[in-house]
């Protein structure tokens, strides 16, 4: 199955140049604990709940002053359209990532997974198999 199918798709974005409180506040309206961080169509950063509580409330930095840029993770893992799931958990655990961008061929992003999408879906799968389990046993009754 493809990234695309289970992530984030449009990703939350915000410029560099954007403060903190913004980046919060987009998080915050569209549910999700990342935004990825655009300068002129590429992906320069990720900016998530972690870098909030490290890099801003630990460090007591101003979140109406202090930009993006000087909070945000850089250089950034990513994954490719065609990276399969069972790769990008393997990559998101190895790494300790909760988000992770896609990119597509020519390196604009598609869309972030989070390890909620992963578990949602596998979730999904695992359901699907019970219930197919289920039907079989039903199906397949008294002298079956």
């Amino acid at each position: 199955m493809s990234l695309l199918k289970i992530a984030s798709i449009p990703a939350a974005t915000v410029s560099p140049r954007s403060v903190v409180t913004e980046a919060v506040q987009l998080m915050n309206d569209k549910r999700v604990g990342a935004v990825a961080v655009i300068d002129n169509d590429a992906l320069v950063g990720i900016f998530t709940e972690r870098d909030v509580m490290i890099r801003v409330v630990q460090e007591e930095r101003n979140p109406r002053e202090t930009l993006v840029r000087d909070v945000m993770t850089s250089p950034v893992e990513t994954a490719s359209e065609k990276t399969t799931a069972t790769e990008a958990l393997a990559l998101m655990l190895d790494r300790h990532l909760r988000h992770l961008p896609i990119l597509g061929s020519k390196g604009q992003l598609l869309g972030i997974l989070s390890t909620r999408n992963l578990l949602t879906n596998k979730v999904e799968d695992l359901e699907n198999q019970l219930n197919s389990l289920d039907q079989f046993l039903l199906n397949d009754g008294p002298g079956g």
